[in-house]
């Protein structure tokens, strides 16, 4: 599954908020600086998930500052989807609205299907357990497409 090392890599999913803020924090821990990373939701209408950042900090990974954007809140801002090499969707509406918005631009979209852990597990531990799932299927992925980690991990 590794291909070439991207320069720059755009995690998104529906809001912003659980899976692609976990890769996007993952992702910047791993390589450090070799790509550009940044992440988006197909809409922005949630802030970061508490369990995302319990989880993320297991790793040693801090997404409390995390601000959730949408694809239109990065073009208002003037961030253009084609200054990025590839885009990794991690959920079937985020690839479709990757696509439909990059039809026309040379940037690779791929899919990884991640779970979503929102609304799993009864209890504050089974619901960790879940989330740790998703962090770990991303982080699997991860190092199965880009090789081992290049900084301290």
């Amino acid at each position: 599954m590794a291909g070439p090392f991207p320069s720059s890599v755009l995690f998104c999913c529906d809001h912003n908020s659980v899976r692609s803020p976990i890769a996007e924090g993952l992702m910047k821990k791993y390589y450090g600086q070799r790509a550009y990373v940044q992440s988006a939701g197909v809409r922005n209408d949630r802030e970061i998930d508490g369990f995302s950042i319990a989880v993320s900090a297991e790793e040693g990974v801090e997404l409390a500052r995390h601000r959730s954007r949408s694809f239109e809140e990065m073009a208002q801002w003037g961030d253009d989807l084609t200054g990025f090499d590839l885009i990794i969707a991690l959920s079937p509406a985020s690839q479709r609205l990757a696509q439909e918005l990059t039809r026309y631009a040379h940037i690779d979209v791929e899919y990884w299907p991640i779970m979503d852990p929102t609304g799993l597990g009864e209890g504050r531990e089974a619901k960790l357990n879940a989330y740790r799932q998703t962090r770990d299927q991303i982080r699997d992925r991860m190092l199965a497409r880009f090789g081992p980690p290049t900084e301290e991990t």
